[in-house]
Order: structure tokens, then C-alpha cells, then sequence
């Protein structure tokens, strides 16, 4: 037997109000019937379809980034494979583009992904790697996107690394957003305390292989 929503579980549904789903209702984009009593019921199966079409009208949103300026070329590579992905599956696309640390919550593009997200303006989030959001705290924007159903897709999923791997990655993400700010102060004490951390984690890559 065919299940029928009532206007509030409609609502609900999508994530709209129920001023939105008598707007909608009026526009042509969802159709009703009528119970005995002159109440609109909505179709449920109808309304998944309805919900897969407005997904793949939004558009798939690609976010590229670079910790550093002299990175830009690997910046326009990264956004020319995120928007040809893109284009491949059909979709419709928009990209942001950051400079910035992955360590920094607070670089401009990132905040108008986030933006995007609660706004539910995007359909999918796609990326070329996990790290790209963020060095630490990528899960939360993941989940941010499956609680306001936005797909994610990273295009180049990395093989599993040892515990001892990722922590040596990390301390060099660390020294280098380190040095971005001590370079600043051109200092050449500075400059060669960086470089001697730097040397020093490396060395202990090579002892832990």
C-alpha cells in the first residue's frame, strides 16, 4: 500500500518549513493529493525522486588548497582535476580555491565551504585528498556534511599509514606553519632553528624505516 506524508513529515523531509513545501506545492515542483477532509498528502515515493532530482541541481563543490603562495601550481592542478571530475560525471560545479595552512580554521574559503554546507546550496563536497579541509579536525567537517546530506568525495584515497607515519607527517606540518612565522621576523637564528627541527624529524623518519 502506497505510504502519503502529511505536509509537516513533507517538511521534515526536506529540511524546509511548511511555508516552503505550499510553495513549492503552488510552483509545480511537488504535486498533492486531497484527503476527505481537504487535507494535501504527499506521495512518498514520489517525494525520493523529487529529492534525488534537487540533489543533482545543486552543484558538486570542489575545494582545492595550498599551505603556501609558491604552491600555486600545484593549486591550479589540483582545481583542474577536482573540476574535470566533475564534468566527467555531469555535474554541475563550483570551486573554492584556498591558501593557507591546514592547521588554520580560519582561512576564507574554508569558511565559505562551511558556509555553503549549512546553507544546503551544494549537493556534493569533493576533494582531491582527505587533508585538504584541514590537517587536524577533517572528520568534522565530514560529518557536517552527512548530517546536512552532502556527499563527499575524495578523489585520491592514500593506502593506510603506520601510527608512527602520521605523527611524523603531523610534527611537519607543525614546524612548518612554525617557520611561516618565524620567517617573518627575518631572523637567521630563527631560520636556522627551523631548519635544524626539520632536519631532526627527518632524520628520525629514515631510523624508523
Amino acid at each position: 500500500m502506497p505510504r502519503y506524508f502529511t505536509i509537516g513529515e513533507t517538511a521534515d523531509y526536506f529540511g524546509v518549513s511548511v511555508d516552503t513545501i505550499r510553495r513549492w506545492e503552488t510552483e509545480g515542483k511537488i504535486t498533492s493529493v486531497r484527503t476527505k477532509g481537504g487535507h494535501r498528502r504527499f506521495l512518498a515515493s514520489a517525494l525520493a525522486g523529487e529529492e534525488e532530482k534537487a540533489r543533482n541541481e545543486k552543484p558538486a563543490l570542489c575545494y582545492a588548497r595550498v599551505s603556501t603562495r609558491d604552491k600555486k601550481d600545484d593549486l591550479e592542478r589540483q582545481a583542474n582535476a577536482l573540476v574535470a571530475y566533475c564534468e566527467n560525471k555531469g555535474w554541475q560545479t563550483e570551486l573554492i580555491k584556498d591558501i593557507g595552512s591546514g592547521l588554520n580554521y580560519k582561512k576564507r574559503g574554508l569558511n565559505k565551504v562551511i558556509e555553503k554546507i549549512l546553507n544546503g546550496e551544494v549537493s556534493r563536497l569533493v576533494i582531491t585528498d582527505k587533508d585538504r579541509m584541514l590537517r587536524f579536525g577533517s572528520e568534522l567537517i565530514f560529518s557536517l556534511c552527512n548530517h546536512y546530506e552532502v556527499e563527499v568525495i575524495i578523489i585520491n584515497r592514500k593506502p593506510e599509514i603506520s601510527e608512527e607515519e602520521e605523527l611524523v607527517q603531523d610534527v611537519l606540518e607543525i614546524i612548518q606553519v612554525f617557520a611561516a612565522r618565524l620567517y617573518g621576523k627575518r631572523s637567521h637564528r630563527n631560520q636556522k632553528l627551523i631548519e635544524d627541527l626539520h632536519q631532526a624529524t627527518l632524520a628520525n623518519i629514515d631510523k624508523s624505516k
